[in-house]
């Protein structure tokens, strides 16, 4: 990959890449942390990155640094004790984008990551297996379980209304 290459795909798709990574994380800071150093370590392996598949490389980059910013996160951060039994009964409206921000919320990492990477990005499902290491199977059985508890979540009226 030339250094004009390396430039094209910044400008292609720094802003895909951000918005899958922000939308993991939901820290704005620690998204361009984690973008930044997926397009540094491209820039050091361009000579071996094939133009053609630069796509591909950046998000699986980007997929595992992300990973490793969250496993740091989860050594350092003291847990808060949280109830889940706590209902709030008079909150405001809520628009269709929070509710589905709440619901992919709730999801474990792999399952969310794999929801915004098919859904949200439209990769296929080689192309997601190969960003985060699963196989085609793995991806497919992940994405069903985690569309039925998006699904699950999304018909209860508490969680809409």
């Amino acid at each position: 990959m030339s250094e004009l290459e390396y430039n094209e795909c910044v400008n292609l798709y720094a802003d895909n890449v951000f918005r899958f990574i922000v939308k993991n994380l939901k820290h704005e800071e620690d998204a361009r942390d984690v973008v930044q150093s997926a397009f540094e370590k491209m820039w050091r392996n361009r000579l071996e990155v094939d133009p053609a598949k630069s796509k591909s490389y950046l998000f699986t980059v980007a997929y595992h640094q992300m990973i490793d910013h969250l496993r740091k996160i989860k050594r350092i951060q003291l847990k808060d004790e949280f109830n889940a039994e706590v209902k709030v009964f008079n909150r405001p409206v809520n628009n269709l984008r929070k509710i589905l921000d709440e619901a992919l919320a709730r999801l474990p990492e792999t399952q969310r990551s794999l929801v915004l990477l098919k859904d949200y990005e439209g990769y296929s499902y080689e192309e997601i297996g190969q960003i985060t290491g699963l196989n085609s199977s793995q991806v497919k059985v992940y994405l069903h379980r985690a569309r039925v508890q998006l699904k699950e979540y999304l018909v209860k009226i508490e969680n809409v209304i």
